[in-house]
């Protein structure tokens, strides 16, 4: 395995991103579609397609998620991702039209030095069909597509993914596009809220300090509080399990505890904080213990992936831009 979201069987992933405009797009495909449904935790969400993820609602299978930057001017990058899905074919059918089904979500990074005068209409189309038609198995973590131009309260956030097997067999990956308003990180220190569930030293091995103390629980927000529009966490999810769109929102739920694993603090008034999940219908597994522990597994796996992101993420370089964890404790890969 890879540690990556792409161990699952039949998920590829691709970046698109512009070092000018700071910014970027991060596709998540599916090479047959998948059962899907969506968390949203944060107060000030922006998503394409997300009430097409409940439950109740007709469409149960999606071709693919897009996560990307530029606030709500992002969500134009499904539509790129879209078209490229139709070229080849891709969608939902009805009578004789097909129709990508695409959700996705976005991350505030319009402040982070980078140009985003990009005139009548955003880069964000032409970014995502770019992403999907870079899709492969094999994908970048750090400062790239949607995690370019992301940050934290503390260190530059970035684009993390991990993967995990639960006993029987199943398989979860998880990716992340961390911008959060609060801090990865126990206080500034190279500890990540994760550690517990660190596989190796995937993000560095450094555990947690010995001893906690006030400065460490003390809670960090990006710029200051009136800055809390500027957040936003996006994962998704997805397993080779067999699950109805029912268990997928179940697993979705249970996968957001992840947040609450790796940053402080979380699912903030204004943050978009959202899980996307999906399942490629591979593998039975139990609907109630089963399911229960691959939601767990999940979490953790989420977990990870936010901290990965942070730690493989590199500074922008614009004067003032926010240091990277490398910048200050290097590297251990």
């Amino acid at each position: 395995m890879k540690n990556l979201i792409t161990d699952v069987a039949g998920v590829r992933v691709g970046h698109a991103d512009d070092a000018k405009l700071a910014s970027g797009v991060t596709a998540i495909l599916f090479d047959q579609p998948a059962v899907a449904s969506i968390d949203v935790r944060g107060g000030g969400p922006g998503i394409r397609d997300g009430v097409l993820l409940e439950p109740v609602n007709t469409v149960e299978q999606v071709d693919g998620f897009t996560l990307s930057g530029g606030s709500a001017f992002g969500l134009d990058a499904g539509g790129g991702v879209q078209g490229w899905l139709a070229e080849q074919g891709r969608g939902f059918a009805i009578g004789s039209a097909t129709i990508p089904i695409v959700p996705g979500g976005v991350i505030f990074d319009m402040l982070n030095g980078g140009d985003k005068a990009w005139g009548r209409f955003s880069p964000y189309r032409d970014l995502g069909y770019a992403a999907a038609a870079a899709a492969s198995e094999d994908f970048a973590l750090g400062s790239v597509g949607a995690g370019l131009g992301a940050t934290t309260a503390n260190y530059k956030g970035g684009l993390g993914s991990a993967s995990a097997m639960t006993p029987g067999g199943i398989t979860v990956g998880a990716i992340a596009a961390v911008n959060a308003i609060g801090s990865v990180t126990v206080g500034d220190g190279p500890w990540f809220w994760s550690a517990p569930y660190e596989q190796g030293d995937e993000f560095g091995g450094c555990g947690l300090p010995a001893k906690f103390t006030p400065e460490h629980l003390k809670i960090q927000l990006k710029g200051a509080a009136a800055a809390t529009a500027e957040n936003t966490t996006l994962v998704a999810v997805v397993t080779d399990a067999v699950l109805t769109k029912t268990q997928v929102k179940r697993l979705a739920m249970l996968a957001q505890t992840g947040f609450a694993r790796a940053i402080y603090p979380v699912h903030a008034p204004l943050d978009g904080d959202v899980v996307f999940a999906a399942a490629t219908g591979k593998i039975a597994v139990d609907p109630l213990a089963g399911l229960t522990e691959l939601g767990a597994i999940a979490a953790n796996t989420v977990a990870r992936a936010i901290a990965r992101g942070v730690y493989e993420a590199t500074r922008l370089p614009f004067d003032g831009a926010q240091p990277a964890w490398r910048d200050k404790f290097g590297s251990t890969s």
